[in-house]
């Protein structure tokens, strides 16, 4: 019989891993809307209504699953994950008909926005973390939580900190199209990316050689600035390279949400990924990812 995995996030990523682990697992699926019932189904997840924001919704999670894909993100304000935080109290909650039975593996995806910014330079797993706005302070707050949970419980956990995903329905074309500038090229920003069918591969790996308590930065090979990643896009699909503006300029023309993105500048090692769970990557390089894509006209509606 097969084990029972619970994807906790059942978006794009989830979908994409999904068949990868249903040879393995019989998977269950939460989500907060009924609507999603049939396409979890068409993946073949089965699904489970909840919602991580109440709490009292996610009793029956308590001794259902063996393994836990966590993708959800956190609220959208305050430092905390009061998501994660509901979750993990509902997995350890003991249960009459399946009593200490706690998820012997959870695989968390994180962020890489926790290192902050780094000026460009390179950053490991081994690197403190640095985080600079709430957004990162909340996913920093999960990965602590799911630490320290792993070690109560026994569960092996592994954290994956994830840069920007792309895949061909992934991709700035609306930003692009809206002439969205980007910053001057000497005063811009390194970005880290991955392919969402590799993140996808990464999961699955990390299930099966993922270290106890480890963390792994899942990353690309890419070592290319934000401008050099749009115009990349743009000469693809045939489009105008977004104008360039200076920092200063940035400040006074681009949302704040936006420009948090373009304040950090960083350059992800992925020699533990490769090394320890074992990953040969479908797409090495943004340039292979986005330039072997045949455009789809319907990206461009």
């Amino acid at each position: 019989m097969k084990k029972t995995l619970l994807i906790i996030g059942c978006g794009d990523i989830a979908l994409r891993t999904a068949p990868l682990l249903a040879r393995y697992y019989r998977l269950l699926g939460l989500t907060r809307r009924t609507e999603n019932f049939s396409k979890l189904r068409s993946h073949q997840i089965i699904p489970l209504l909840g919602d991580l924001d109440q709490q009292a919704s996610l009793k029956r999670l308590s001794g259902i699953a063996d393994a836990i894909i966590h993708l959800a993100p956190p609220p959208n304000m305050g430092l905390k994950d009061t998501r994660t935080r509901h979750l993990l109290a509902a997995l350890s909650r003991q249960h009459s008909r399946a009593k200490g039975r706690i998820p012997h593996r959870l695989v968390y995806i994180s962020t890489s926005g926790v290192y902050g910014d780094r000026d460009g330079q390179w950053v490991g797993e081994h690197n403190p973390v640095k985080p600079r706005n709430d957004r990162a302070w909340r996913r920093f707050d999960a990965e602590c939580q799911i630490r320290k949970w792993g070690t109560d419980t026994g569960s092996n956990v592994t954290i994956l900190r994830v840069p920007g995903i792309y895949a061909i329905d992934r991709l700035p074309i609306a930003r692009l199209k809206q002439g969205t500038p980007a910053l001057l090229e000497k005063e811009d920003s390194y970005t880290n990316h991955i392919h969402a069918d590799d993140l996808a591969r990464i999961i699955v790996a990390a299930f099966h050689y993922g270290k106890n308590s480890r963390i792994y930065n899942a990353c690309d090979d890419s070592s290319l600035k934000m401008g050099g990643y749009f115009d990349l896009v743009a000469d693809t699909f045939k489009l105008p390279h977004p104008p360039r503006i200076s920092r200063a300029q940035a400040k006074e023309q681009i949302p704040a949400g936006l420009l948090s993105f373009m304040e950090e500048s960083r350059r992800l090692t992925n020699d533990r990924m490769k090394r320890e769970l074992r990953i040969k990557l479908l797409y090495p390089t943004v340039h292979e990812g986005i330039s072997k894509v045949i455009p789809d006209k319907n990206c461009l509606r």
